[in-house]
């Protein structure tokens, strides 16, 4: 079979451009290890233990990468190889184990992967709390866990688990979110029973149950993979169906009914990666915060009046009740910038003039892909 000359001659430009991005790749990875083989000369000497990840210098590399593309591919393209091509560098300087709300399948995974890449070891784990306890206890060098949906709002289980962690915040995930319902090969979709998922991924598609599955009981469970596993071990009789991730219906071997049945036009969640060591500033960083005031006249108002009054962008204000006494609140704070900026610290000052306690979660670089 003939070929055209003109196809020919593109193909040999392809195969040329190839074996230097090979060629590129590899002299990367040779400088990775050389970083190893220095970091670990400076352990030997000061007797610290190296830090290998960096959150703050890959949110910079990806952002460059960004600003630099010219296209034709999307600079998010772009960046989505380039976090593999330094998930696959670090791994050579030093594998990461990183857990995660399990079990395999879940949007947390997807979110773990996204941010670290496909180089690390990942661990799936029972429970949020699992999680913070497993990188405290040096189990794991990090963990990812959701933290708050653009429709349902904030995953408290999160917020309650840093109260008592020395645990920080390094990073953070944003990951649009598609719903789907699945069931068991077999199953006749019009004698579904039971619909399993997590709590906010029933109600981030509330609205289409009621309209499609109306006399289905809605049971939850720890996360939306676990409900697929559930529906996978199940008999098609049992007229059992999950809300999930279109991942967990493949991971699962299910059969999808419908897809993107969440509500609203642009569903996501923010996902916290969590561990030790604090962060450098990156140039385009958010720290979190827990604050709580005395009950008295005024006090909210005082807390918040800083942020105005320093120019200071909060992006994300929940209260919880405090555990210290009735009709008590603490308040979760998101606000841009790093706690190493001047006028940040002037910021901070202020606000601890105005609280009764104030627990610094952590600054990092807000999410880039």
């Amino acid at each position: 079979m003939s070929v055209n000359p003109e196809l020919l001659k593109i193909r040999e430009e392809i195969d040329a451009i190839d074996q230097q991005i090979q060629k590129l790749i590899n002299a990367r990875a040779d400088c990775a290890m050389r970083v190893a083989e220095v970091k670990q000369a400076e352990m030997a000497t000061s007797g610290e233990a190296p830090v290998y990840y960096r959150p703050e210098r890959e949110a910079q590399i990806l952002a460059r990468v960004m600003d630099r593309n010219e296209g034709p591919l999307p600079k998010e393209e772009v960046a989505r190889i380039f976090r593999e091509i330094m998930s696959g560098c670090l791994a050579l300087e030093r594998p990461l184990a990183v857990g995660y709300l399990g079990p395999i399948g879940t949007f947390t995974e997807a979110a773990a992967l996204k941010h670290f890449g496909h180089a690390v070891d990942t661990r799936p784990l029972t429970t949020i709390s699992e999680v913070f306890r497993d990188v405290d206890a040096g189990n794991l060098d990090y963990g990812v866990v959701p933290i708050e949906n653009s429709t349902e709002g904030m995953v408290t289980h999160t917020l309650e688990c840093f109260l008592d962690s020395p645990l920080v915040i390094c990073g953070e995930v944003e990951m649009r979110i598609h719903q789907a319902l699945m069931v068991k090969p077999g199953t006749d979709v019009s004698s579904v029973k039971t619909i399993f998922s997590h709590q906010q991924s029933l109600a981030q598609c509330r609205l289409w149950l009621d309209a499609n599955c109306p006399d289905a009981e809605r049971q939850t469970v720890s996360s939306n993979a676990e409900a697929a596993r559930l529906v996978s071990e199940s008999h098609p009789d049992d007229g059992f169906a999950a809300v999930a991730g279109e991942r967990a219906a493949e991971t699962y071997g299910l059969t999808l009914v419908a897809g993107s049945i969440e509500a609203g036009p642009v569903n996501t969640t923010r996902f916290l990666v969590i561990g030790k060591q604090t962060t450098e500033p990156s140039g385009r960083d958010k720290t979190s915060l827990i604050v709580s005031v005395k009950n008295e006249p005024g006090a909210l108002y005082r807390l918040l009046e800083p942020f105005e009054r320093h120019g200071i962008d909060m992006t994300r204000l929940e209260s919880r009740p405090s555990h210290s006494g009735i009709w008590s609140y603490r308040f979760f704070i998101d606000f841009k910038g790093h706690v190493d900026d001047t006028p940040i610290q002037k910021f901070l000052d202020d606000i601890r003039a105005q609280s009764a306690e104030l627990k610094i979660l952590g600054s990092y670089p807000r999410a880039v892909l």
